[in-house]
Parts: structure tokens; sequence; C-alpha cells
């Protein structure tokens, strides 16, 4: 089931994960539908929907098997949508009879529904933009052009984070961007608070009749200081509403574009935007001890005509420009409102005298229309407008009339019709009749705490992304230990995806761990008996771990799934290189190599099979492994072993630091580098990267016995002693490490140790006896005529 931090938000995570899923199906991004789908799959494995989802995606990148595994369970778990996608991996393995019967018991179910993985859905595709830089990158990767590659994953990435198989790509070339950089951290989504609640900022102040009122600071013009953040989306305009607004909610959604599922998730809109700024404090009613200010008579021959009919194009125009000349007068008039007289708003007596002394009208010219809902019934007794007001409206005016003169009063200049606004009379500072806590309506709570349960599956799945492109990274790096650790803090029910566990194998195999790599394979195969990827590195781990039992198994398993596999015929190659037959063996990693072309590990063990009949030709497949995949640090190993064989020290230094640089924390590259290093002359250099080699890994045997040898070499006896103790305590049939032993005690002048030592070499190899012998008549130190085996 699914976690107990999800299960508030789980309906959201839900709708979330199948558009993002059905998104990357129809662009053809089948290796990110996959990821996202095996995610909504863990979260709640009895959920058919997810189950129906990841084996469509499995279905539709090649693993016909393993989708068929997820929905072939018992009679009573399948449900229809199960029988539709068992149908169609009966069609894709050409079993159609099996097809045709499993359509026909689907039919016969009386309570058929179609499944929402195969019936009609609104589809959400990718950008375009994003998709094709995806499949470019890709498609650039394949062709070894690894620049072009990076750039086009890199901006597929900024376009839509959410392409899994974009970041795959970086971390194949090794050019990964820190996390950060890529997956910006965002903070985790705030619950919306009721109006009263918003924090009070210095926003226009809107009275009991619902009108903004201006900062008298600005001369009453409204927008000389205020601009819009051109870099985010305005949701307000002042354009006349087409409804009413009843509810915060239901207006405050159709301001934001449409969902797509590949919009990067926007800032909580708990958190209030500041739109205006105002330098002036205002109280929230002007009318004071004094009552309203007194405004300057105009004539009254002009006012009735200005007041009879709507005002033409032409007369719009004019007061425009008036408008402009006196701001403090009819920008004041457009936007201020009356009420009753202790809420009615003005300016101060000082701002609207300086106000007057800035702009003057001309005498004789009409005024610009003010508001309606200065003419309403319920305003003041202004003496200079009672018989305009009654000539034009002889009723009252009631609410949907006063919502029908703000538009028209919106409407009437162009430059603040279709400029930005504003907050609205819900956002701003509480009035005397601002709405109260309970006007928090329950479909407003509601709309809010869907918002945010929306906003919660969206962080959830973002931070996952983030977690696992960390691990992801650490494994491209070959930062091992780091890779589990990441892997370890991820939600429980993730932890045991296929996934994770294939990374935690490579991971382990990647330290030299065998046995938890073994381990973690294992719970991989039953977790997915059909799966077909990360096999190749299970049946080379088989081969280490002289497994021929189940590496026949497993072979022999691969191949009945399908022939066609590169993983399959790895399997077998390794398998008969196991068993000594090395001409069978480089035949079936040629087919591998046939069979997928950018498989660099085809080429790279056909090349360890032939380094020791052929150098020339393993060389070539080492190159070929390398066109393939630069970054394959074991075709790098391979070229400097064929080099160092061939007394090329030079070029086998080269190619094992090529190698130790892909691979840092290898400690059998770094005792590689430091034997080549040793054989041009340089000992004490040599000693220094055996010593890192070892602090990299305490027991690992190899690199332990190289020391061994270069401190002998270097008189070092005492030190050689200890390494080699340390070695026949971990490996005590190995002939080699009981005989250089025994030279030591010998040089150190312990002759009794060295002749048991010795004695026990015999025993364990008759055939060393040669050189035996000729350890037995040197004396002290002279070693440099002695075999060092």
């Amino acid at each position: 089931m699914q976690s107990e931090s999800t299960l508030s938000f789980y309906p959201h995570l839900c709708q979330r994960f199948n558009s993002l899923i059905w998104s990357c199906l129809d662009s053809d991004l089948t290796k990110s539908a996959v990821f996202h789908a095996e995610r909504y799959f863990a979260l709640d494995r009895t959920n058919h929907e997810s189950r129906h989802l990841y084996a469509t995606a499995l279905l539709r990148e090649g693993q016909t098997y393993s989708a068929l595994n997820l929905v072939n369970g018992a009679k009573d778990e399948q449900c229809t949508g199960c029988m539709e996608v068992k149908a169609r991996c009966y069609v894709t393995l050409g079993r159609h009879r099996k097809a045709r019967e499993t359509l026909e018991n689907t039919l016969q179910d009386a309570n058929y529904v179609s499944s929402a993985s195969s019936s009609s859905r609104v589809s959400r595709p990718f950008p375009e933009e994003a998709a094709l830089r995806c499949r470019s990158g890709t498609s650039a990767l394949k062709g070894n052009l690894p620049e072009k590659a990076s750039r086009s994953f890199q901006d597929a990435l900024a376009l839509n984070p959410y392409l899994w198989e974009a970041f795959e790509g970086l971390c194949a070339l090794g050019t990964v961007p820190d996390v950060d950089e890529i997956f910006p951290p965002r903070p985790p989504p705030a619950r919306r608070a009721p109006p009263e609640d918003i924090p009070t900022r210095s926003v226009p102040v809107a009275t009991g009749a619902g009108f903004f009122t201006p900062d008298t600071g600005n001369g009453g013009n409204l927008f000389r200081s205020w601009k819009p953040e051109i870099s985010q989306p305005q949701p307000f305009r002042m354009a006349p509403p087409l409804n009413p607004r009843d509810s915060i909610a239901s207006n405050d959604l159709s301001f934001y574009p449409s969902d797509n599922s590949f919009h990067v998730h926007r800032t909580s809109r708990s958190q209030p935007t500041n739109l205006v700024t105002q330098t002036t404090s205002r109280p929230l009613s002007s009318a004071d001890e004094g009552g309203p200010v007194t405004k300057k008579l105009r004539s009254t021959t002009t006012q009735p005509e200005a007041l009879k009919s709507k005002p033409s194009k032409a007369s719009l125009d004019d007061s425009l420009k008036k408008a402009r000349a006196r701001p403090a007068l009819s920008f004041a008039n457009i936007f201020s409102s009356s009420g009753r007289r202790s809420q009615q708003t003005t300016s101060s007596r000082t701002n609207a005298t300086a106000g007057k002394s800035s702009a003057q009208p001309a005498t004789g010219h009409p005024p610009t229309r003010r508001s309606t809902r200065l003419l309403s019934g319920t305003g003041p007794k202004l003496p200079s407008s009672k018989t305009s007001r009654d000539r034009r409206r002889p009723t009252a005016l009631t609410r949907n009339q006063s919502i029908d003169s703000d538009k028209e009063d919106a409407s009437l200049p162009t430059e603040i019709a279709y400029s930005p606004s504003p907050p609205s009379a819900a956002l701003s500072p509480r009035s005397e009749v601002s709405p109260s806590p309970s006007n928090w309506t329950s479909a407003q709570e509601q709309a809010a705490q869907e918002e945010y349960e929306s906003e919660l599956a969206e962080h959830y799945i973002y931070d996952l992304i983030r977690r696992f492109a960390r691990a992801a990274r650490h494994l491209a790096t070959y930062d091992c230990q780091k890779c589990v650790e990441e892997l370890e803090r991820l939600p429980h029910v993730h932890q045991h995806s296929c996934t994770v566990i294939a990374m935690v194998g490579k991971a382990h195999y990647e330290q030299q761990d065998f046995a938890s790599a073994e381990r973690a394979f294992k719970t991989l195969r039953k977790e997915d008996p059909y799966r077909q990827w990360d096999m190749e590195v299970y049946s080379s781990l088989l081969w280490h771990l002289q497994r021929s039992v189940e590496l026949s198994f497993l072979a022999q398993e691969l191949l009945n799934i399908n022939p066609q596999s590169p993983q399959a015929w790895i399997a077998i190659g390794n398998l008969f290189s196991l068993q000594k037959e090395r001409q069978q063996a480089l035949t079936c990693f040629r087919r591998a190599a046939q069979l997928d072309p950018t498989c660099a590990y085809a080429h790279t063990l056909s090349g360890h099979e032939s380094i020791d009949e052929d150098l020339d030709k393993a060389i070539n497949f080492f190159q070929s492994a390398l066109r393939a995949d630069a970054r394959h640090y074991n075709a790098w190993y391979g070229l400097g072993t064929c080099y160092l064989r061939m007394s090329k020290i030079r070029l086998a230094e080269y190619h094992f630091r090529k190698a130790a640089e892909i691979h840092p924390k290898n400690a059998v590259l770094l005792g590689c580098v430091g034997m080549a290093v040793e054989r041009r002359g340089d000992r004490e250099a040599a000693l220094a990267l055996f010593n890192e080699a070892v602090r990299l890994s305490p027991d690992n045997a190899l690199v332990r016995y190289r020391r061994a040898k270069i401190f002998i070499s270097m008189r070092k006896y005492n030190a050689a002693i200890e390494d080699l103790e340390f070695l026949r305590n971990s490996t005590p049939e190995e002939s080699n490490v009981i005989f250089q032993l025994a030279k030591a005690y010998r040089l150190v002048g312990n002759v009794l140790k060295s002749a048991q030592t010795l004695a026990a070499a015999r025993d364990i190899s008759p055939k060393s006896m040669n050189k035996i012998n000729k350890l037995l008549q040197t004396v002290k130190d002279e070693d440099d005529m002695m075999d060092e085996g």
C-alpha cells in the first residue's frame, strides 16, 4: 500500500502519475514511461490502474514477458484491464489463439469496464521541443557525438525536468552537472489561508462597495508607480468579468494557463505577489472629523450634457487625454466609491491641494464620467450631482446594477481596461465590510484543500526524481558507497522496486563486494524473473564467483525469454568462458555485438577472450568497445593489459590511467597503474599508488600481493611479511603467496620459518619444486637473482 505520508493526497498523486506516464508514451519516450510507471506501481501494488500502466509501459519498451508476468496473476486478481493488456502481450508474442481466448473471456464479463490504459482519454503530450531534444540527444549518444548529446539532454531537462531518459543520457556521457543545478530544490507547498489571514501589504483598499480607492501619494493615479512583473504571469486584468465574483477559487483558476503535464510546477499561490508598491500609508476611510473634502465646483452647463448619454469614441479619447493631464481628479473618480458616510474614502486635504495645483483642467471642457457608483442612492448628498443623479437613475442601484456599472467603468479607456491591475478586493486588507472568517465558505475551503493536495503530489514526484537523480549520478561516477546511501534514503515503498535493487547490485559489483551483489541480483530475479536488463552484469558476477550451475540456468532462461537479446548471448558466452571453451565464448560475444552494436560490453568480453591468443585482435575489440562507449573503463583496462604484455610501458600506463580516471575508486585499476609505474622504474610513485589501492580496498588480495612484491624489491621485508601473512590467512591455498612469504623470511634471516613455509608451499604445489630448490641455494640479500614467482 502507499506510504503514510501520501495517504492524504494519494488521489491527486495517482492522477498526476497517470497523466505523466501517458504523456511519455504518447511521445515515444518509453524508458521515462517505465520509470514513472514503476514509481506509481510501487506506491500501491494492489492498484490495478498502476499495474496496467506499468505493464503497458513495459510492453512498449519491448519487455513483453515482464509485462505479461504483471497482469498474468490468479483468476481472482485479474480484472478486465489486466485481460486487455494480457491479450496485447500475446499478440506481440505471436500467440494469437491465446490472445483470442483472452479477449473472448473479457467480452463475456457482464461487468466489463474498459481500463484507462486502453480506453479513450485526454492526451496531454510533451511539448514538442522537449521531446525532440531528448530524442536528438539519444541519437547523438548512439552516434558517438558526446558534446551534442550532452547539450540536447540538458536543454530537454531545462524544458521538462521529468524526462528521465535525458538524465540517464547525461549519466552515460559522464557529464552530469550537479543535481541541484538540473533539478533546483523547491520549497514544500503551503496551504492557502483565508483572505483574512493573508499578510497585510500596501495595496489599494476596498471600500464597502467593492471599488479600489487609489493612494493619494500618487496624486490619485493608481498606475503611476506600479509596474507589472513581466517574469511572472499576471493574474489580474481590468477587463470586465464574465460572472460576478462569487468564489475566490473559481475565478482565480481562470487566470492560470490550462493544466499541462509538463509545465514546471509554479510557486504556491498562498504566497502573495507584490503587485503594488506604495510609499505612503493611508487610513481605511477618508471620512474624518471634518467630513469629506470640499471639491472645486464645476460648470453647471456642461455637466448634465456629459451625463445624458454614453460618451462616444472621440469623447473617450478626449477624456483619456484629460485623465493623463489631471490624474488627481479623473482616476480618483473612476476608482473611488461611495457608501455610507462613515465608509467614504477620499484624499486628504493636503494631497488634494497638491493634486489640484499640479494640473488644473481647462474651464468649459466636459469632465470625465464619474463612476455610477458615486451616483448611487447610498452615497452622500452632494449638491453638485443631485440633479443629474435624479435624472439618470430615478431609483436606487441594486448590487447587480452596481456590478454592471463596474463593467462600464472598466471598459472606458483602453489603457486602463487592458493593463494589469492590482489585487482584487478579496486580497486587499480587511475593511469594515470585508469578508469575515465566517465568509470562508466550505466550497472555497474545499477548493483550497484540493489545490494544496495537488501541489503536494507535484512536489512528491519532483522530490522523488531528485533523490533518484542523486543516486544515479553517484553510480555513473562510480561513487558506489554514496549511491547506496542515497538509495537507502528513498521512501520504503520504492526501495523494493526493481530499479533500486538493480542499482544496489551494480554498486556492490563495482565495489568488488560480490557477496552483497549476488544477494541483490537474486532478489531482483525474484521480483521480476523475466527481466532482461542488467543481466549481463549478473552473468559476469557469476563468472567471477565461479558459479557454473547458476550461470548455466541463467543463460538458458534468458535465451528462452528472448533469443534476440544481447544479454542472453553474453550470459552464454560467460558460461563457455568459465568452462575454458574460448572459441564458443567468442562466437557468443560476437553474436551479442551483432544484435546490439552499441553494446560495448560485448566487444570488451571478446577482447578479453582473445588477449591470450592474439593481442592485435584483442586491441581491435577493445577499440570497438570504446567507439561504442568512450567511458567503458573495462576497455581501457584491456588495452592497458595488451600494451603491458607487448612491453609498451608508456602506452600501458596511459590506458590504465584513463581507466582509473573513469573509475577512481577501483583498487585493481590503481594497482595496474602502480605496476606500470614500477616497470618504468619509479618505485616510490608505484608504492604510493599501491598504498592508495589498499586503502580503498583493504580486502583486495591482488593489490596487497603486488604491494608485498614491491616491498620486497625495495628491501622493506617486514612490511612485505605483514601483507603476505594477511594474504595467507585469507587465501591459504595460494602457492605464490606462501612462496613469497618463505622468501621474505629467508631474506630477514629467519631460516626456520622460511623452511616451514617452503614445506607448506611444496605440499600445496608440488610442481614448484624447482623454485623451492633455487630459493634454498641462495643466500641472504641475493634477491636480485631469485625468481619472484
